[in-house]
């Protein structure tokens, strides 16, 4: 009697006959005969490495310029918005942060959706939804509720449908380029990080908040739509689930998802706490302004330079060096920065280390569990970073507040680095381990 499994993901229309008896009967415990990461290397094997790929990952990146460098700017945001007394600095840190944690709590949400609606229109969506929730933000700057429903939710979804879109696409497109390809896409965030952060700063000196979130939405608009319509699939993906639960089986996959949730929680405290940070030092706002701008400009290098090392040393081998410059750089040089010049070296470290981590792990996933299932594994994993993008900055407030506030001395910060530092080391450890149990060799390209 012939037994037929249900994969979570399947390509069509190149696979699917090349790879059925390959999907038929394989033991999942061992992951050189799980049939579907066998139908992913068949299908890695013919994919085009460019062609209209490029198109594709031009079209991504300019997305993560508007959804990621509009999340990572939200510092520049909540300092003008915190000189108006709207609310506390955890609470402020706490709406940016809903808008990243809305990329984990939908993410299984929205492999289904881009199933349904496909990737070009799911992208078209995202980035509306994003420009309208920046346009009615700039009316709700004097209500702390009503920014939580536009920059927090609504932008959330949008910023979400993105992201998962730009996470799972390039991987059709690409195999040994996927490293450089996932950088490109993700250094567009760092680059718009970098220039939204500086034309912000501008814009709110001369019209303030309120209308420099419906700029930015204009300019999303404008820009974000036209990019989001060169998205187009290779192979349509079909989702039979939302969820592969027996993923839950694999050591690999669990140590993995530990390690994602826990990296999370430090990411956006950096951005989020400089412009604080760089005032208790006495520089002014165009100088903190221009520490996140370098934090970001140092991530799109990070991301790039993590992309080809995922290609060349490997995804999780790359995974595992940006985590751990990250911890190192936040509980080493960050509590030493008491002037500009250590501050910046901070700030170039730390946002290259950053920025690895996000170029790097949808890479880590495909080549791990295969591109077949990228787009559920993917959307599992980033569920678990909920926790982190939700709470990692308030958090950060929070001990901030408690040991004196920004108007403290600089030794109130120290708490917030080292528990953001801590967390960065314990991912990397996780990956590490990860990295070890798949091979003792330290040479090995992994």
């Amino acid at each position: 009697m012939t037994r037929t499994q249900t994969t979570a993901i399947e390509l069509e229309p190149q696979t699917v006959e090349s790879t059925t008896n390959l999907q038929r009967d394989a033991a999942f415990n061992s992951s050189d005969q799980d049939s579907i990461l066998q139908a992913s290397r068949v299908s890695d094997s013919t994919v085009p490495d460019g062609g209209y790929g490029w198109a594709v990952v031009f079209g991504c990146s300019a997305m993560t310029f508007w959804f990621v460098g509009t999340t990572y700017s939200w510092g520049i945001l909540q300092a003008s918005l915190l000189q108006q007394n709207l609310s506390s600095a955890s609470t402020l840190s706490f709406v940016g942060s809903v808008t990243a944690a809305s990329i984990s709590f939908l993410a299984i949400v929205n492999a289904r959706v881009i199933r349904l609606l496909g990737a070009r229109t799911t992208a078209l969506l995202g980035m509306t939804l994003l420009a309208l929730g920046e346009i009615l933000a700039g009316f709700c700057t004097h209500n702390i509720g009503a920014l939580f429903f536009t920059a927090g939710i609504i932008m959330g979804i949008g910023v979400s449908l993105a992201f998962m879109v730009v996470s799972v696409t390039p991987a059709q497109y690409f195999n040994k380029k996927r490293g450089l390809a996932n950088g490109i896409v993700y250094a567009g965030g760092g680059l718009g990080g970098t220039i939204i952060t500086l034309v912000m700063n501008s814009v709110i000196e001369k019209v303030g908040p309120a209308w420099t979130f419906r700029i930015l939405g204009l300019a999303t608009l404008g820009t974000g739509l036209p990019a989001a319509w060169l998205i187009k699939e290779r192979s349509p993906i079909r989702t039979a689930t939302f969820v592969e639960w027996r993923l839950f089986r694999d050591f690999k996959f669990v140590v993995l998802f530990i390690a994602g949730a826990v990296a999370t929680f430090p990411l956006f405290v950096p951005p989020f706490f400089l412009p604080l940070y760089s005032n208790s030092l006495g520089l002014s706002s165009n100088a903190g302004a221009g520490l996140v701008a370098g934090f970001n400009f140092s991530s799109a290098v990070g991301r790039l330079i993590c992309g080809l090392a995922a290609d060349k040393l490997g995804p999780l081998n790359s995974l595992f060096m940006s985590l751990l410059l990250s911890a190192a750089s936040m509980l080493v040089i960050w509590p030493v920065s008491n002037s500009l010049g250590p501050l910046i070296i901070f700030v170039g470290i730390n946002g290259a280390a950053n920025g690895g981590f996000f170029a790097t792990m949808p890479t880590v996933v495909g080549t791990v569990f295969g591109s077949a299932r990228v787009s559920v594994a993917m959307g599992m994993i980033v569920t678990g970073w909920a926790g982190g993008y939700l709470m990692g900055a308030p958090i950060a407030g929070y001990l901030l507040e408690a040991y004196g506030g920004e108007h403290s001395t600089l030794m109130a910060y120290h708490p917030a680095m080292f528990y953001a530092g801590s967390m960065a080391l314990g991912a990397s450890g996780m990956v590490g381990l990860v990295r070890l149990y798949i091979s003792k060799s330290l040479l090995k390209k992994l």
